[in-house]
């Protein structure tokens, strides 16, 4: 071999390379099959975060359709509560206007005999039967009057609109009504409008 063969440095390069019909290089077959670096408790943690998601999702689902079903229910449930107490109130109504019925016939009887120049006793007691009539209207709807005279003044009960001199024992107490209170149950609808006495000085000295 020559000298000049011997210095000339050849490099054979014996990498694989592949072209397509084209001519176009393709890669390696080692860089197609790149093995996956991903540690495997990486996937599994993603796997579980993903079904964990899915669950919640599925939770909150449930949850909404629960609610709505929910919230149908109880909507309805008023409904049928108005209406029951819708249809209460009306029947109350009508039988307090029932009540009363009685006493627009007695009014118009009373209307009658003044215009046929009844005698006095006659209108009197058309006049008493009206006032019973609508004394026991108001009873049956469960309204009862507030008895004042001689009874000891009493601010929940009674509305003092004047005094009166009285003796020593009266003082303090009812010697007058001016209207009838009424209440229902434990709930006053109107004091009385009521005179009370009041005893003088001197008089309340001499039972002392």
């Amino acid at each position: 071999m020559s000298k000049e063969a011997q210095d000339e440095l050849r490099v054979t390069d014996k990498r694989r390379i592949y072209l397509d019909p084209e001519g176009s290089e393709q890669p390696s077959q080692e860089e197609v099959e790149r093995p996956n670096l991903k540690p495997s408790y990486v996937e599994e943690l993603e796997a579980r975060t993903q079904a964990a998601e899915k669950q919640v999702q599925d939770v909150q689902a449930r949850f909404d359709q629960l609610r709505q079903q929910l919230q149908r229910e109880t909507d309805e449930t008023r409904q049928r509560l108005n209406r029951s107490a819708d249809e209460r109130a009306a029947m109350e109504k009508a039988k307090f206007i029932t009540t009363f019925l009685p006493v627009v016939d007695d009014l118009n009887r009373a209307i009658e005999a003044v215009s046929n120049n009844a005698p006095q006793d006659a209108m009197l007691e058309g006049i008493r039967r009206i006032s019973t009539s609508v004394q026991n209207a108001l009873s049956s709807a469960g309204v009862e009057s507030i008895e004042s005279i001689g009874e000891t003044f009493d601010p929940e009960l009674h509305e003092a609109v004047d005094t009166g001199d009285v003796a020593a024992d009266m003082d303090g107490k009812v010697i007058s009504e001016y209207s009838r209170g009424f209440r229902m149950g434990d709930r006053l609808l109107r004091p009385a409008r009521v005179k009370v006495g009041r005893a003088n000085e001197q008089a309340r000295r001499a039972t002392e």
